[in-house]
């Protein structure tokens, strides 16, 4: 081998990894490409992941609160990079494979509906009472990076990245330990961050957290986070998937099951949700009636194109979208 490709194959090894760790050398595409001589395939994916429309777009999509007009509040932006850093903690812990738990990290709520959860169950139900179908963020996400970005011709990622996405939710499991990470790392990103926000917004006060679960796990986010993640880490050491710890598995299920009842399902939450939902109800069956106010598009089945549209739309061009199109406007027409 020459020189020049001696030194190519320096600059893309990967650091040293456990016996467990996905290799980025046995990574798949569907495409067959020419190797990076200065990233690994699990780097490549991640930089084509972040250079994307769709992953712009994360910074106007909600995490709880609608449209908040707090500068501090999590966005479906910001929830994508903090489980990014705990997913690559404990991957160092394990000496797992980095690159691919931030790639899939990165993907896995690009193709999130506008509104958060509201807006994506708005979504299913139009699809599933008019039109036989579902909607599930995961595999929208797996669908922007398959088919919408790059102009229709999609991203080519690894096999291992868009079996990460797909699996980061829902009932099936990562094929990657990797993928796993990010799958647990998600839930408690969420649940400890949405927490933070809750109490910002006056939703809750310090005493209202459940006592048992804030001795168990901790008072503080800080705190909160330390503990969940280290448990991982030390859970899943020996194991063969991973896991937590049965005592501290159970405290954050409380602990997640309480955000729902005081913060999800409750108000004000709940009132915004549900006007939320409409917007989103709204603006499916209108441009399904109008495709021709449609940005152009390849995809040839009217349904599918519309709800590609509609899950793409932040919160605030859906907001304006939806005002242009129901809501009378002042002054002489």
């Amino acid at each position: 081998a020459s020189p020049r490709s001696v030194s190519r194959a320096t600059l893309a090894s990967e650091p040293p990894l456990g016996p467990r760790a996905a290799r980025a050398a046995d990574a798949v595409r569907d495409v067959p490409e020419p190797p990076c001589p200065l990233r690994t395939a699990f780097q490549r994916d991640r930089d084509r992941i972040l250079h994307t429309k769709a992953f712009r777009r994360l910074k106007h999509k909600t995490q709880v609160f609608v449209a908040p007009e707090g500068d501090h509040y999590r966005t479906r932006l910001t929830h994508t990079l903090e489980v990014s850093a705990l997913s690559r903690t404990v991957a160092r812990a394990l000496r797992l494979n980095e690159d691919l738990v931030e790639a899939v990290a990165m993907g896995h709520d690009l193709g999130h509906a506008p509104f958060g959860h509201a807006g994506e169950q708005a979504l299913d139900e139009v699809l599933r009472e008019g039109h036989g179908r579902r909607f599930e963020h995961n595999a929208q996400s797996l669908r922007v990076v398959e088919r919408l970005e790059r102009d229709g011709r999609g991203l080519n990622l690894t096999r291992e990245v868009r079996d990460g996405i797909l699996h980061h939710t829902g009932s099936g499991r990562p094929a990657t330990l990797e993928g796993q990470v990010v799958r647990l790392m998600d839930r408690i990103a969420y649940v400890n961050h949405d927490i933070e926000d809750a109490l910002r917004a006056g939703v809750l006060a310090p005493d209202d957290l459940p006592a048992e679960e804030v001795a168990a796990l901790g008072a503080t986010t800080s705190e909160r986070l330390t503990a969940l993640v280290a448990d991982t880490v030390e859970a899943s050491r020996e194991a063969d998937e991973i896991r937590q710890s049965p005592e501290t598995g159970q405290a954050f299920l409380r602990l997640r099951r309480f955000m729902f009842q005081r913060v999800y399902l409750a108000p004000p939450a709940s009132v915004e949700s549900g006007r939320a939902r409409g917007v989103v109800r709204a603006l499916f069956e209108w441009f399904l009636a109008h495709p021709e106010e449609l940005p152009p598009a390849s995809e040839p089945d009217p349904v599918t194109r519309v709800t590609d549209f509609v899950a793409g739309m932040t919160d605030r061009y859906a907001l304006r979208v939806y005002r242009r199109t129901f809501m009378p406007r002042e002054g002489p027409i």
